[in-house]
């Protein structure tokens, strides 16, 4: 209630946004003021004077006297007044105290000159309303609080009533204003007071909005600046303030793009949640933030983060925040690699300068014993290559350039050909044959790799109707699927309908899936792997035992084939360990009735021991490498490679 009544008087806690634009709508409305009543007052005084030479009017010297001294006291008021908002709106620097004086100053010296004019002139009937346009002026122009505003028109109005009451005198006598003046006046004081408390309503409605509009205009400023989570710059504003910096005749040669990661972060995120990894995003943040002083820093994305500074000593400062953050790590492993990028002198896009910083970054990931790589000519190469990849790979399925290649599977029972592992190859003109190392993962990062894989599976269907129609057996063939495929395209539907095209049954298409695909499954990618397996496709685990969560993959999800990571026959025959895992996990694949495969078999001895301990598939060198079509072919003719049915 307290609160409610402090407001309709106007003495309601004001911010110091609204409380300046009340000055300033002041300010502003006095200069109109000022130079009417300026003008008014020079013509007055010309015209009292012009009447004065002429002896249009002869009046006392005392009248002339007090008329031209509150003329001229009223235009001097109005050009004072004139002259401080001028300055004020132009921006130079202006006392708000004298600002104050000079309107309460204004604002008296026009009340007392209407009231004054007023009354002198009220029995002559001359310049009776002078009063009245004054107060308007004075108490509506300028805009009050409604308190001072019923307090500045009441008072102004009593003493112009009983100053007019005590001049009005017949046969000298004092006989006072008359009922019609005084409900005339009564009126005009209502009035005058609405109009005044009329217009503070209308001034804090206005300033409320600008307020309101210019807190949006700060807040989509500050986003547009600055990363929602960690607060420090975005992109937005580190590309356009990088670009001025790179744009800058004498700039530094010491300049360097940084490209800074949380190596792990993924890990700590698992392990501890979104809270806890937003805090350490946060951490690392302001740490580079505050290490890096001086210099452009920005959140790149995720847990990423780019600066542009002189800094030539930038390893010791990311050695130094790394130390930090390990504080952190708990039992995940916490470190920062950091690619460098030095632009050369003609170069001013930041973006090819943060992709080749982040290029040199990610060329040490692996690397655990390096915290910082400089981007250098051997990566120049590499990424070239990268970019060339990614330019071509249309190009590149369109003329054929893309290659299918067979590597035959193994039964360990029969020693017989049981089907085919398709991989693909990519001959180039500029850089020759390119093996899946080179390639798979670049278009993975620029998520063009369902092109690829939707070409490989097209080209094995052409394979397999080509070998159909001249009347030989076929034998199923694997398709590697990366995650990424079913979030790009259709991939279920793409592969049923090229079937279809082709008149293939399902059974000559298997499916692979990685492990690490399967380690951060989705709602989607899980739903089409179900919906793969109900058309009635072999599901296969590719890679098994290359990640974290080899276990928790086997007991989420059902698969026909158990494909066992290479790397486990590299210790056999040196690692004990080595041969008591491999029996537990052919075991396990017999438990969950799936068929085990174990690839990168090279030696006579891992054949044997792998046909020893029951797994039931091989692949590897020592069959045959991946080859052509048509190089198959002629080693399954020769008897190189023993097989019931061909490709």
């Amino acid at each position: 209630m307290k609160e409610k009544l402090l407001k309709i008087i106007g003495l309601e806690k004001k911010t110091p946004y609204i409380r300046d634009f009340f000055f300033a709508a002041n300010i502003r409305a006095s200069i109109y003021m000022s130079v009417i009543i300026a003008a008014l007052e020079l013509w007055m005084i010309i015209r009292l004077l012009s009447r004065q030479l002429n002896g249009i009017d002869i009046r006392s010297t005392d009248y002339y006297i007090s008329h031209y001294f509150n003329y001229g006291l009223l235009l001097s008021a109005a050009v004072a007044m004139f002259i401080y908002a001028v300055f004020f709106i132009k921006g130079k620097k202006c006392s708000k105290i004298l600002g104050y004086l000079l309107k309460w100053a204004f604002m008296i010296i026009c009340l007392s000159f209407g009231i004054e004019i007023s009354v002198a002139d009220y029995s002559r009937s001359e310049q009776v309303f002078t009063f009245l346009t004054m107060e308007l002026f004075a108490a509506c122009l300028l805009t009050w609080t409604p308190i001072v505003g019923f307090f500045i028109i009441t008072v102004s109005y009593g003493i112009f009533y009983f100053s007019l009451d005590s001049t009005i005198v017949i046969n000298s006598q004092i006989i006072g204003t008359t009922d019609a003046t005084k409900i005339n006046l009564f009126i005009m004081w209502i009035a005058t007071l609405f109009c005044s408390f009329s217009n503070y309503s209308r001034t804090m409605s206005q300033a409320k909005k600008d307020e309101n509009l210019e807190a949006a205009n700060r807040s989509l400023h500050t986003i547009s600046e600055k990363d929602e989570l960690t607060g420090i710059h975005n992109m937005m504003y580190f590309r356009s303030e990088s670009e001025k910096k790179l744009s800058e005749e004498n700039r530094s040669a010491d300049l360097r793009f940084l490209f800074i990661d949380i190596e792990n972060f993924k890990s700590y995120n698992e392990t501890y949640g979104f809270h806890k990894g937003n805090e350490l995003l946060k951490k690392t943040a302001h740490l580079i933030e505050s290490r890096f002083s001086g210099s452009l820093s920005a959140r790149f994305s995720d847990d990423h983060f780019v600066v542009l500074t002189e800094n030539t000593g930038y390893q010791r400062v990311i050695d130094s925040i790394a130390d930090e953050i390990k504080q952190d790590q708990g039992d995940v492993q916490l470190n920062l690699k950091c690619g460098a990028y030095r632009p050369k002198d003609d170069e001013n896009d930041p973006g090819i300068a943060c992709d080749r910083a982040r290029f040199a970054c990610t060329s040490i990931k692996k690397h655990y014993s390096l915290s910082c790589k400089e981007y250098d000519t051997v990566l120049e190469d590499r990424y070239r290559l990268k970019h060339y990849i990614v330019n071509n790979i249309d190009s590149a399925a369109e003329n054929g350039n893309i290659r299918v290649f067979y590597q035959p599977i193994i039964s360990t029972d029969t020693g017989e050909i049981v089907g085919f592992e398709a991989l693909s190859r990519w001959y180039d003109e500029k850089f020759g044959m390119m093996f899946p190392a080179v390639f798979i993962d670049v278009l993975e990062e620029h998520r063009q790799i369902h092109k690829l894989d939707k070409y490989v599976i097209e080209r094995v269907c052409a394979d397999i109707q080509a070998e159909r129609e001249t009347g030989n057996e076929c034998r199923p063939v694997s398709v590697n699927l990366s995650r990424l495929d079913f979030e790009l395209c259709d991939i279920v539907g793409f592969i049923c309908e090229t079937l279809e095209k082709y008149g293939i049954d399902k059974k000559y298409l298997d499916i692979e899936i990685t492990e690490s695909a399967l380690s951060s499954c989705s709602d989607l990618l899980n739903s089409s792997i179900n919906k793969l397996r109900e058309l009635g496709f072999k599901i296969w685990l590719d890679d098994f035992g290359s990640g974290y969560s080899s276990l928790n993959v086997l007991k989420d999800f059902r698969f026909d084939v158990l494909k066992i990571d290479m790397k486990f026959l590299d210790g056999l025959g040196t690692n004990k360990n080595t041969s008591l895992i491999l029996e537990n996990i052919v075991s396990l694949s017999k438990q969950l009735d799936m068929v085990s495969l174990t690839e990168g078999v090279e030696t006579p001895d891992q054949y044997k021991f792998l046909k020893d301990i029951g797994c039931g598939r091989v692949q590897g060198y020592l069959f045959s490498k991946p080859v052509p079509k048509n190089e198959l072919k002629e080693k399954i003719r020769t008897g190189e490679i023993t097989a019931h049915g061909q490709i």
